[in-house]
């Protein structure tokens, strides 16, 4: 099975090019804390940067931000096999994403994680370079290139 959950992900910069990042819910505290940037999947006949803008909305509670830019190719992840038998009902091998960058333009008191559907437990700004250390293991070849392409091309905006 190569069945991927097309998705969108999103690297919100603040004003000083520092990166949110959320702890998910369902993070082990125990253990090393999952962090993440905001993500979601995309609706049916949704467009990619639509999804994003809503994806954030729903996540952190505001979408009061602009596109900087696009990261032009759709990035996959594979699942841990213990994690593809219970997300989506075992549907996905993992996920195909198009990340955008976008530039945060309200105040950090507009971040509210507690919205209706919360996926968040905590969140915080964090330099890009320090992106990687907190992602889970299976995420963090994407998170490498997104730093390598996608921040460089937002900063140079």
């Amino acid at each position: 099975m190569n069945n991927y959950r097309p998705c969108v992900g999103i690297m919100l910069l603040n004003s000083k090019n520092m990166v949110l990042v959320g702890k998910r819910l369902d993070s082990n505290d125990d253990l090393k804390p999952a962090w993440q940037m905001p993500q979601g999947g995309i609706n049916k006949d949704e467009k990619p940067n639509d999804a994003a803008l809503r994806e954030l909305k729903e996540e952190i509670g505001t979408n009061n931000a602009h596109i900087i830019c696009e990261y032009k190719k759709w990035l996959r992840y594979d699942l841990p096999e213990e994690l593809r038998k219970s997300l989506w009902k075992g549907k996905y091998t993992g996920q195909e994403q198009k990340w955008f960058a976008m530039r945060f333009l309200g105040k950090d008191s507009e971040i509210d994680i507690n919205t209706s559907e919360p996926e968040f437990k905590d969140w915080k700004w964090i330099k890009a370079e320090d992106l990687v250390s907190v992602v889970v293991p299976f995420k963090r070849c994407i998170y490498k290139t997104l730093i390598n392409r996608l921040f460089s091309e937002a900063i140079r905006s």
